[in-house]
């Protein structure tokens, strides 16, 4: 399994979603992000417990990720948008193809944001099963 390092989270998904996804809201620049925030939710989903993932699999690593960094805020504004597009350039190293229309992500993220943090594994499941329905296997 290939994880993600916080330059490539800048380099692509950040200057992507900055291109792509600013809408009428800009995505301020990537130094402005909060310290240390961006980073834990970048490793979190990596972690080890016993020398064993706590969390199993690309698709649970994939939500926990989107969970993360739409509920922790590691950015000022973009933190849905950046959340879309780290998720998605997460699955496509782990050679996973999102099928997904924006709408549907972008009403996943909104419910993600406004679920209860009493919910947390639930909705980390939610978007597991999200990502299930959305997804196609790249052969190369």
């Amino acid at each position: 399994m290939n994880n993600i390092t916080l330059q490539e989270v800048e380099c692509v998904a950040f200057a992507f979603a900055q291109e792509h996804l600013t809408f009428d809201e800009p995505i301020p620049d990537f130094s402005t992000r909060f310290p240390d925030k961006l980073e834990s939710c970048i490793a979190m989903p990596f972690m080890k417990f016993n020398r064993k993932d706590l969390y199993q699999g690309v698709l649970k690593k994939a939500a926990v990720l989107f969970y993360l960094i739409v509920k922790n805020h590691p950015f000022q504004n973009g933190n849905k948008r950046m959340a879309i597009m780290t998720t998605v350039f997460f699955l496509a190293k782990n050679r996973q193809r999102f099928t997904a229309k924006i709408d549907d992500l972008y009403r996943l993220t909104l419910w993600v944001a406004n679920s209860p943090p009493a919910i947390k594994d639930a909705t980390i499941q939610g978007i597991e099963d999200f990502l299930k329905g959305t997804l196609v296997k790249i052969d190369k």
